[in-house]
């Protein structure tokens, strides 16, 4: 029977006789198991950066605009037509099952105005279900209601740029801002959403009633969006299909009429770019598990020609009693230490390297604890598989040819 203890101790010592060679052998499992790491760490990072700008496009988001996307040859979207109405947001809310929000959308650039400060931004005229749509909630104050809508009152919902360039450190709250020639009340501040995916500034942003939008600010009677959320995400594509149906039958288009509106997918090309991300997070992953198998192929170097230069010793082993078995393990165990060690010490640097990555790169950095794990487990399986053959080699070797070995 083999004493564990005293293998890993004769392993240890067999090891710590040649330093400089071992450190250079563990240097290429360590460099592997923290390229494993940083890149698993890097590929979570920007994953999870995809799926945040996912999540904040909205509620299941079915986004119906106003103009086709070529009438008569002639691209046109949002602001190009007047096909949109309240009746129709009307009729989407009532006569589809698989959407359970819509908001009204008006909206267009603008100059807003407190004090002696100004800004140029884009206002939004929408309906309280906005909020929930676009899950988008309020950091001070509170959202205007739907009595505001029906009274086309001066109120708006301000986003936190617009808050730190007209008040900065103040409290906005109650304050009167002119929007254009209109004077509104600030009621809420939203919670800040950052850049999206496309680069630009959401919270650069003033919301208002629709109702106030379309009558004060804009000047007409119809829509450029209708927003909506699906009853689940599964359902987003139906609910945009029947939705299209709905709107196609209310404007009386034709068969070979091409649509008067469009149903846009954000979350279409974001979904794409989840799925690439991940596709190259594998793809890193795989080429820096190279590096643990050129780790693996140094391992096995090493441990042959320590074989070779110990062959007296493993001829004294045999001839005092050492079985096979003994003469194995001896230097598996020297092998699955050096890429124990390697392992180990490869997660402590993959685990610092992620950090400082993510502080240079101003990425929220997610270790994985799945990766580390395996990491040290692969390590393991490297110094068993690619140690094997060393070991099995100094087992077979003859006793007799061993002593007589110069």
């Amino acid at each position: 029977m083999v004493d564990t203890p005293v293998l890993l101790a004769s392993a240890g010592w067999a090891l710590l006789r040649n330093k400089l060679r071992s450190v250079l052998t563990v240097l290429g499992i360590t460099i592997g198991i923290a390229a494993v790491i940083c890149v698993v760490a890097i590929g979570k990072a920007g994953q999870a950066q995809v799926e945040q700008q996912l999540r904040n496009l909205g509620d299941n988001f079915v986004w119906i605009e106003a103009g086709g996307r070529a009438v008569n040859g002639v691209r046109t979207g949002s602001h190009g037509t007047k096909s949109l109405t309240l009746a129709d947001a009307a009729a989407i809310r009532n006569q589809i099952p698989l959407i359970k929000s819509v908001s009204p959308n008006v909206d267009g650039r603008i100059q807003v105005v407190y004090g002696n400060d100004n800004w140029f931004t884009r206002y939004r005229g929408v309906s309280p279900e906005y909020f929930d749509v676009k899950r988008w909630p309020i950091a001070e104050g509170a959202a205007f209601t739907h009595d505001d809508c029906d009274a086309s009152a001066d109120v708006c919902v301000i986003g936190t740029t617009v808050r730190d360039q007209l008040f900065g450190g103040e409290n906005p709250i109650g304050k009167v801002i002119r929007v254009g020639t209109l004077p509104l009340k600030v009621i809420a501040v939203l919670q800040s959403k950052g850049m999206s995916l496309s680069g630009w500034d959401q919270d650069d942003t003033i919301i208002v009633p629709y109702t106030t939008a379309m009558k004060k600010i804009k000047g007409n009677n119809w829509l450029d969006d209708i927003l909506c959320s699906a009853v689940s995400q599964d359902v987003v594509k139906a609910a945009g299909q029947q939705a299209a149906a709905l709107l196609r039958d209310r404007h009386h288009l034709r068969p070979e009429q091409d649509d008067d509106f469009n149903i846009r997918n954000p979350e279409d090309v974001i979904q794409a770019q989840v799925e690439a991300s991940r596709t190259l997070a594998i793809l890193l992953i795989a080429i820096a598990s190279i590096s643990l198998v050129v780790g693996g192929i140094g391992i096995m170097n090493v441990m042959l020609v320590s074989v070779t230069e110990r062959t007296r010793e493993i001829g004294v082993r045999v001839a005092v009693g050492a079985t096979d078995t003994a003469i194995r393990l001896q230097f598996l165990g020297e092998s699955v230490m050096l890429s124990l060690v390697g392992g180990t010490a490869g997660v402590l640097v993959g685990i610092a390297g992620s950090f400082f990555i993510g502080r240079a790169m101003d990425w929220p950095m997610e270790m994985s604890f799945e990766a580390v794990v395996l990491a040290v487990v692969f390590s393991v399986a490297v110094g068993i598989f690619f140690g094997y053959y060393p070991a099995r080699k100094a087992s077979m070797l003859d006793p007799i040819e061993a002593l007589r070995y110069e």
